[in-house]
This record gives structure tokens, C-alpha cells and sequence, in this order.
């Protein structure tokens, strides 16, 4: 079930612009960069969560360091069980605020606060919520990809790797859904448990681009590659897929399936990660040209790519960009994440 909502239009930056910003270190300078990012890590009792999608460096100092490489929500339990005073949140900014929602006794900074995702920038808290408002018969969940105050008003906050689970036990109990943001996510819960969903129509900017006709002549060159696919994709893309999960799903599956090539349907930066599960495999990104292609992306977030090490140590060195969410907010947005936090507990139990 759909309805007619109207998405804002945002301005999205070309990945490309970001990388030719930033700037490039030679190998003796990035050795220097990295020391003091080290140094000053230590100094401030502060740990570094950083995201897949960020550069290999990041990720790398992040493990070095005693840090964590990982999606969103596993960023911020990892910083709410770590001692450490100071969290340094890699990504985007609701990822910073979500470890802040976790966490409201640290400190955390982010390497840059203009880095925003198009999930989130599509479903502003004052659109969304007046919809929710004229939709009180049904049970509110959102993607992680979202608000503080989006999540504040939501039932259910759930990632991608648990989102299909937690859909299925509201359908079972009857419960109709009103999802959000991401279209091509709702779109593929709906198809897979048959829940009445009312959904939000946004599109993550990276995932969206992904062409299914440059994607099949692809296929077409490689035609032993398994096809690796995150559900923010649109059908005709997860329809070629041998395996369709979250971030850590599909690193699991590049270790697991049998292929020894992979043509991968999501942010290219999580091909650190793949590379350290399967050795000795291959990995291809799923085109973003093709017909109707403007390849803003190009298969990496434009925001991701506004995390470097010269904004880190800047930040370690300043102390700014400090998220804050507001208490009342925090509280509410807890309340549904928790929610979540508590239905991952039950089924694993």
C-alpha cells in the first residue's frame, strides 16, 4: 500500500567533487597524520567507531587503535560497552546521533557534521510526524537511517539485517505498518512478508543509481561472479541477486558463497571489510551508468566521502563537532531503539 507524500528535494554533492577536496597524503604524511591521530586518541580517552562505507584508512585506524568497523547501530553499542570517555563516529550524522542516544554520558564528535544521508535529508520530522498523525492506527517503524526526532516518534527502529524479522512479527500479531524512509527497503519487506505497509518514498542516493541493463551486461562478462545486493536497491536489481542483506550479511556471504568473484550492489567502501573476510576474492561494483545514469554516487556516498584523516585530527585537535540531542528527544528515540535492541535479544534467544 502507497500514498501520495511529498519527498523533498535535496541537493546532493558528486562524490567525485569530495574526493578532489580532500586532500591526498603522501605515504610519509599520512604516517605522520595517523601517529598524531594516535597520540591524541590516547590522550583524550577516545575511541574511533568508524562505518563500512567511510575510506580504508579510517577503517584501518579504527582497528589499529583499539576501535570498531561496523554498521550504525553496532557502532553505538560497541561505544556504549567501551570505557572510553570520547566516541569519534565515522560516518554520517545520524550515525552520530544515534551513538549519542545510546551513549548520553560520552562525548561524541565527528569528523565533519556536513556529512548527511539522502534517507535521512527525505523524511524530515516535520513531514513525517503529521503523517504519522493521520496514519494512528498504525505501528510506526523506521530505518536507522533517520532522525533523532524521526526515531522519537517511531515504535520501532530496526537496521536492515533485522528489519524483514521484525515486520513478520507484527504482521503475525495483526499489526499494520507504516514504514520509512527507504522505498526500495520497505518495498522488499513488503514482498517478503506480505504485511499491509504504508510507505515512505525515499531512496538512498547510492543504492538507487545501481542499473539492471549495465548490471546484466556485466553478468554477461562475468558469468561466474555471485551477485551481492543490499535491499535498499531497487527490485530489478535484487532480482539478480544470490544473496540480498544488510552490510554485514553480505561481507558473511562474500566469505561463504562458493564464488570466487563478486559483482557487489552496494557502497563500495565496504570492500575493505570483504577483502579482509575472502582473501583472494574478487570484487567488482555493481554499475551505476548506464541508461538514465548520472552517477552521483558512482557507487560511493558523496557525505561518506567527506570523512578523512585531515577532518579527524582537525576535530581530535579542536574538540568540535559535538553532537547533542536534545534530552526529551534522546529519551523517546531510545525508547523505540531499544525496542528493537530488546526483539534481537528475544530471537536470538
Amino acid at each position: 500500500m502507497t500514498k501520495s507524500i511529498n519527498i523533498p528535494i535535496i541537493k546532493v554533492p558528486h562524490t567525485a567533487h569530495i574526493e578532489a577536496l580532500n586532500p591526498h597524503y603522501t605515504s610519509e604524511q599520512k604516517a605522520v597524520v595517523k601517529d598524531k591521530i594516535k597520540r591524541l586518541l590516547k590522550e583524550q580517552d577516545a575511541v574511533l567507531v568508524a562505518h563500512y562505507y567511510v575510506e580504508r584508512d579510517l577503517q584501518e585506524l579504527a582497528e589499529e587503535t583499539g576501535g570498531y568497523v561496523s554498521d550504525s547501530l553496532d557502532m553505538a553499542k560497541f561505544g556504549n560497552e567501551h570505557p572510553a570517555k570520547t566516541l569519534i563516529v565515522a560516518g554520517v550524522r545520524f550515525m552520530g546521533e544515534t551513538a549519542k542516544i545510546l551513549n548520553p554520558e560520552k562525548r561524541v564528535l565527528m569528523p565533519t557534521l556536513e556529512a548527511e544521508c539522502s534517507l535521512d535529508l527525505e523524511c524530515p520530522a516535520d513531514q513525517f510526524i503529521p503523517f504519522c498523525d493521520e496514519n494512528p492506527d498504525r505501528t510506526v517503524v523506521v530505518y536507522s537511517n533517520t532522525s533523532a526526532e524521526v526515531k522519537a516518534r517511531a515504535d520501532y527502529v530496526v537496521t536492515s539485517s533485522i528489519a524483514v524479522d521484525l515486520v513478520t512479527w507484527l504482521h503475525q500479531q495483526g499489526k499494520k505498518i507504516l514504514w520509512a524512509p527507504d522505498k526500495h527497503l520497505g518495498n522488499y519487506i513488503q514482498r517478503l512478508t506480505g504485511a499491509d505497509m504504508l510507505r515512505w518514498q525515499a531512496a538512498c542516493v547510492v543504492h538507487d543509481e545501481f542499473k539492471s541493463r549495465a548490471l546484466g551486461h556485466l553478468i554477461e562478462k562475468y558469468p561466474d561472479a555471485g551477485i551481492l545486493v543490499h535491499p535498499e536497491s531497487p527490485e530489478e536489481i535484487i532480482k539478480l541477486a544470490d544473496a540480498v542483506g544488510s552490510t554485514s550479511q553480505l561481507i558473511k556471504a562474500a566469505q561463504t558463497l562458493p564464488q570466487q568473484r563478486f559483482i557487489v550492489a552496494t557502497d563500495n567502501g565496504i570492500f575493505y571489510k570483504m577483502q579482509q573476510a575472502a582473501p583472494g576474492k574478487v570484487f567488482i561494483a555493481a554499475p551505476t551508468m548506464g541508461e538514465g545514469a548520472t552517477c552521483t554516487s558512482c557507487a560511493h556516498c558523496p557525505w561518506m566521502a567527506m570523512n578523512g584523516l585531515h577532518n579527524l585530527l582537525k576535530v581530535l585537535e579542536s574538540g568540535g563537532n559535538e553532537i547533542f540531542v536534545e534530552e526529551s528527544i534522546r529519551v523517546q528515540a531510545l525508547r523505540s531503539t531499544q525496542r528493537m535492541l530488546d526483539f534481537a535479544k528475544m530471537r536470538r534467544g
